[in-house]
């Protein structure tokens, strides 16, 4: 699979400079972190759930998580689980292209449970993701992954959520991040990124971001991701890639456009059919929050509907700039140093502190391409969507 595949190859040539690279669930973990995108919830419960994870792959997604955690019901879980295994063997009979995989259990004896249940559909299944992690709680998941990687004789990863009070309270927020820095770096080669659960951080104090609003402009989810990155993700070799939180809201058919959409910075002066093609919801501050999502040092995205994820993709898409930017910083003759003009002639270019952040940037644009350089983010949106 790759980025930007669903759209025809003679799009994909218009569009960009150097095309996403194919990964798949075998691929190297550091890939498959940064190819993530936005990654999917889906309910465990839906009866139809095999072909909503065909339609989703037709449509771009890369990675989907089927919850049986916060989005069912207690008295739902087994039902879910037994659709699970449905499901998955639905899937290993079509066949196919599919997303990465994960499911997201509540206790640590689902993980190996599931694994055995599933058998040789387990295939399908990239990893779990692991509810209110703390170090008390994470290790019995983790061993419980170990457990079910001997199972079901292949690799799988685990997505812990950082989401729980010990956390958020700033009494205990110190202790806690310690201990969570100490068991994924244990647990190192079966993490794949770590998610932020910011729903779950509002909810212990009342409080819900309007669609104005980003999450960065709660400032107590500020500092937790704030703290959450200065620990967990660092470019020093010991952090791990953090995904951004969930965007809660979502297409109605009833809404129009609201103004400040159609006057967004992201937006202003576009030819009215983007407008009227986009489905109908608050982009702006999805498109605000997914820009300061990167800003912040996070990558990738949790999603709950559909409509995001092209959002997420197109603006994950490294332009045409920042790639000559990163290129230039890490040409060899730069190893000692020093500062250049950019070739865009509009920035400096510090050798060895935008070093970190140019890495990172050649890692991106393997995933998600690099853009032309008369290519925008609204080129790409509205390919997506014309698709």
């Amino acid at each position: 699979m790759r980025h930007f595949g669903h759209i025809p190859p003679a799009t994909q040539d218009r569009l960009f400079h150097r095309q996403p690279s194919e990964f798949d669930a075998g691929s190297p973990a550091r890939m498959l972190a940064a190819a993530l995108g936005a990654t999917l919830y889906s309910p465990a419960t839906r009866p139809r759930l095999a072909d909503d994870v065909v339609k989703q792959a037709g449509r771009g997604v890369v990675s989907m998580v089927l919850c049986l955690e916060d989005s069912i019901g207690d008295a739902d879980v087994e039902p879910a689980e037994d659709n699970l295994v449905r499901q998955f063997a639905d899937l290993d009979a079509r066949g196919g292209e599919l997303p990465l995989l994960f499911i997201r259990v509540r206790h640590p004896e689902q993980i190996p449970d599931l694994v055995k249940r599933l058998g040789p559909a387990g295939r399908l299944l990239s990893g779990f993701v692991l509810p209110k992690f703390t170090e008390e709680r994470g290790v019995p998941f983790l061993e419980a992954l170990t457990t079910a990687e001997a199972v079901g004789g292949r690799r799988l990863f685990a997505m812990p959520v950082l989401e729980s009070p010990e956390l958020l309270y700033l009494e205990t927020r110190t202790e806690t991040l310690t201990g969570i820095a100490r068991t994924v770096d244990k647990y190192r080669e079966r993490v794949l990124a770590l998610r932020l659960g910011v729903t779950d951080f509002c909810s212990a104090y009342g409080l819900r971001r309007s669609p104005d609003m980003t999450a960065y402009d709660v400032r107590i989810v500020t500092s937790v991701i704030a703290d959450v990155v200065n620990v967990l993700g660092r470019s020093d070799g010991t952090g791990f890639t953090i995904t951004g939180p969930v965007w809660e809201y979502f297409p109605t058919q009833e809404r129009m456009f609201k103004p400040q959409l159609r006057h967004s910075p992201f937006l202003e002066g576009r030819a009215e059919e983007l407008r009227t093609a986009l489905i109908e919801h608050d982009m702006d501050g999805l498109l605000r929050e997914i820009e300061l999502d990167r800003a912040n040092g996070l990558l990738g995205k949790t999603c709950i509907h559909p409509s995001h994820v092209l959002p997420v993709h197109a603006l994950s898409v490294v332009s045409h700039e920042e790639y000559s930017d990163a290129q230039d910083i890490l040409r060899p003759e730069r190893g000692g140093g020093g500062v250049l003009r950019s070739a865009y002639t509009n920035k400096m270019n510090e050798v060895k502190p935008h070093r970190a952040w140019a890495e990172r940037t050649l890692q991106r644009a393997e995933v998600f391409g690099v853009a032309k350089e008369d290519i925008g983010f609204v080129d790409l949106l509205r390919a997506g969507i014309a698709d």
